[in-house]
Order: structure tokens, then sequence, then C-alpha cells
């Protein structure tokens, strides 16, 4: 048997060089009060979003408040990076959120994890001014000091940055857990597409797995 056939995405998490990380779940997109959808009313949200609410609050954030309680219990690092600026004015944003106009001010509400899995004092939070994490911040960087090889990914939204972090993580060197029931986009079907197109750069998996395997 070569190395190669060794080889395996499909390999158990180890704790201590494992990480989960929450992409994007701050209250600029994850509130119908959040940035994203200012200027729109509950009429309009619920037409547009209803689904995706929905699925945030039934599924979602259960989800994610269950991995989050069961990484800290096992050791796992928990992350968070969320879409911020590092200026007020939003000039060092990137030319893709400029023109899609997305802005989330330094320090502000918008860009704060939300309430339901806030970080403790002692969990890194990341600003993130572009769709991929490893692209506008330095956290290869972080993970490489803090010994992690293997990412556990959960957030919003599935075929955006999500789907941005499972691709770069994977082509640098890392193991991925997407961890399928804990994402959300804009309809079910944007969210299967997007798990069946990445399912060759990660293992896939509910949360329940993922907490069964840490047990």
């Amino acid at each position: 048997m070569t190395q190669e056939t060794k080889l395996s995405r499909e390999v158990p998490l180890e704790p201590g060089q494992s990480a989960l990380l929450f992409v994007d779940v701050q209250n600029f997109c994850a509130r119908m009060d959040g940035g994203e959808f200012d200027g729109l009313s509950a009429a309009d949200i619920d037409a547009r979003y209803g689904y995706y609410f929905d699925r945030l609050e039934q599924t979602v954030k259960p989800n994610m408040q269950r991995l989050q309680a069961a990484c800290r219990k096992a050791g796992v690092e928990v992350m968070y990076t969320t879409i911020e600026s590092l200026t007020k004015d939003g000039r060092d944003r990137s030319l893709d959120y400029k023109i899609t106009g997305f802005h989330v001010p330094k320090g502000s509400w918008d860009g704060k994890v939300i309430d339901e899995i806030a970080p403790d004092d002692d969990e890194i939070w990341l600003p993130k001014s572009s769709s991929s994490v490893f692209v506008s911040t330095h956290i290869d960087y972080i993970l490489r000091n803090l010994g992690i090889r293997q990412l556990v990914i959960s957030g919003l939204i599935t075929d955006q940055c999500v789907e941005s972090a499972v691709r770069d993580a994977c082509d640098l060197g890392y193991l991925v857990t997407l961890v399928g029931d804990a994402c959300a986009t804009y309809s079910q079907e944007r969210h299967d597409n997007s798990l069946n197109e990445i399912k060759g750069y990660c293992r896939q998996r509910t949360t329940d797995q993922v907490i069964d395997e840490l047990a």
C-alpha cells in the first residue's frame, strides 16, 4: 500500500489539533435588524428571507450552540470571524465588498457575533473584509501557531463565505469537516447545491455526528 492510498479526509477529530470556526454569525446578517437588511420592511424580509430566518432560528442557531458547548467541553479551540472593516469608513474593504455594498464599520454592532454564541473572554475572533477568512486575516498563521490541523466549519452564508473558507482551508493543508446543519443560505436549493459542489474538499457531518465523535 502506497502512502497516497492511506491518505483520507475521513479522519476522526483529535481535540488537541482541532478548531471550530464560526463564519460570519453576526448581527449584520443573522438578525432581521442587521445592516444587510436595512431599509427592508418586515413584509419584504418575510417574502425574500423567510426561509433563511426560519432555518436560522429553528435549526442552525440551536445546532451552533450545541457545537460550541461540545467543542469547549472537549478542549477544541473555538474561533470566530465576522465581516468588519479595520476602518470606520470601510476604505480597507475588498473591491468585491465595495461593489456589493457590504459595509460593517470598525467597532460597530453589526460586526459583533450574535449573543447566542458570543465568544468567551479568551476565544479568538477575527474581523475580515473579504469573502474568505484566509484572504483578509492571518488565520492561517494563528492556526499553525496553535497546532491546528483539523478545522470544523459552521456559519453563514453556505454558498459564499463558508464555501470560500472550506476551499481555501483545504488548499492550505487542513482537514476540513463541514457541519451542514449548522450552516444556512437563502434557499434549500442553494444550500444543497453548495454542499454537493464542495464535497470533494471536505468531509460533511451533522451536528449530532460531530458531538458523538467528540464524546
